[in-house]
């Protein structure tokens, strides 16, 4: 947290250390808490105040599980109340009040993030926006609706007008002001890079202020909000891209060395129509996959989400590299199944077939050449690959033994060429002079999940 936003929880922790002023802090803060709670039960319905343990609990946490130095330091902090607004109209309203009675607000969607980005580290209140999913209007490459969206569910209703999304994430089901809050990329990051490279057209903000006036953010300026983690203000609705709806198939290869199928990745990321998503495996992380005939666990194997029109040409590409096409499979199957195995998800089905792994965010186009050195650095590495025209990024799995190792061995990554973004820090990491600015504006308190804007910068590329 910055300097300027620890004023913010001075009456929650002032005294702290010490026993009888602990008491009596602890004391004000369950009055403020509950007086909270009265008040915005007034604006959302007792039903949308809530207090069970069980709600709290999984609400203080998300999928930061997967990182093992995460998972020994969080959850760090524990909901005292759960908000679940049903539109996005009241959520300014739930503001003014957190506003008005100093309580920390950490804004959520589904909880699908790995990095402890929608979880509280200072209690307070978090506002569950799941219950704001209403798809309010659509037009001719875009559509507009409410935080708590799927993202699935503006696919399909896009595909209804003959269109679809730019990209989604490979967790489907994520609502749409997660995406934007807390992701980055997905299906169709081949060509359209993030959700911060022109995806977004508009956004309403709510900031946590006395007044907590909604305010319109387009095109660049909703930069400031993407990717921030709700630290500059709660998206309450956005307006992002679409173009014209394609048919699309899955095709699923195999290739037997890394030359091959790397060279393969990169003539499939440049085939025209463009894919919209590929990626390549090895048989390690294959083998954990499940049995399906599309998949083979004895090597490497690459997959892509092309065309109807292009699968000749992509059948004939991968052929070309000396790889076995080993299905070809129609929507919706086929495409569902790559974007089930893409980005993120060969982490999740490793760390949940065998324990002991961590995982790190690579990218560059040195990946795609020899990788002995690269594989040295770690014990057991595995390597997943999303064939981007932006340049290649991807997953390193390895065998983890300590948190100092992991820090040694991304410096020894990056002296060998290899980007690396560390999926075992909470703070926000992208434009962070922009989101300190924003912040100083939009959440003057430092009420809007405090502790995620880092004291010094650590931005990544």
């Amino acid at each position: 947290m910055t300097t300027a936003n620890l004023s913010a929880l001075t009456e929650l922790v002032a005294d702290a250390d010490s026993g009888p002023a602990r008491n009596r802090t602890e004391r004000r803060s369950r009055t403020g808490i509950e007086e909270f709670c009265a008040e915005a039960a007034e604006l959302l319905g007792a039903d949308g105040v809530i207090r069970d343990e069980a709600a709290r609990e999984k609400a203080s946490c998300d999928w930061a599980h997967m990182s093992p130095i995460l998972a020994a330091k969080l959850p760090a902090g524990h909901a005292d109340v759960v908000l679940r607004p049903t539109a996005h109209e009241q959520i300014p309203g739930l503001l003014a009040l957190a506003h008005r009675r100093r309580i920390p607000v950490t804004p959520r969607g589904k909880g699908t993030g790995n990095y402890g980005q929608a979880i509280p580290l200072y209690d307070g209140a978090v506002l569950d926006l799941t219950g704001c999913g209403r798809i309010l209007d659509a037009g001719d490459g875009w559509i507009r609706a409410e935080a708590g969206a799927k993202m699935s569910d503006l696919e399909a209703h896009a595909r209804t007008l003959g269109q679809e999304l730019w990209m989604f994430p490979s967790t489907f089901g994520t609502t749409l002001g997660g995406f934007l809050s807390g992701g980055s990329g997905g299906t169709g990051s081949l060509v359209h890079k993030t959700n911060s490279d022109g995806f977004v057209r508009e956004l309403t903000v709510v900031p946590c202020t006395a007044d907590a006036t909604p305010f319109t953010a387009r095109d660049a300026d909703a930069l400031p909000y993407i990717h921030a983690y709700g630290t500059t203000g709660v998206i309450a609705t956005a307006t992002v891209r679409l173009q014209q709806a394609r048919t699309w198939t899955g095709l699923f290869a195999a290739f037997a060395d890394w030359a091959s199928a790397t060279a393969a990745l990169s003539a499939l990321v440049s085939l025209e129509p463009a894919p919209r998503l590929a990626s390549l495996d090895e048989s390690g992380l294959v083998r954990v996959y499940g049995s399906d005939p599309a998949l083979d666990p004895t090597a490497l194997n690459l997959r892509a989400i092309v065309e109807e029109e292009a699968v000749d040409q992509a059948r004939a590409l991968v052929r070309s590299y000396g790889g076995t096409v080993l299905e070809v499979r129609p929507a919706p199957d086929g495409p569902a199944l790559i974007s089930s195995l893409s980005f993120n998800h060969p982490t999740y089905h490793l760390m949940k077939a065998e324990d002991g792994w961590f995982h790190l965010e690579i990218r560059g186009d040195v990946l795609l050449g020899d990788t002995t050195e690269i594989k040295q650095v770690f014990p057991d590495t595995l390597l997943h690959l999303e064939g981007m025209r932006s340049g290649t990024v991807g997953m390193l799995m390895a065998r983890y033994q300590d948190e100092q190792t992991v820090y040694d061995g991304i410096a020894a990554l990056e002296a060998l060429g290899v980007g690396v973004h560390s999926p075992h820090d909470w703070h926000v990491d992208r434009r962070l002079d922009l989101v300190r600015e924003t912040a100083r504006t939009a959440d003057p308190l430092g009420l809007l999940n405090p502790g995620k804007i880092p004291a010094t910068s650590q931005e990544t590329a």
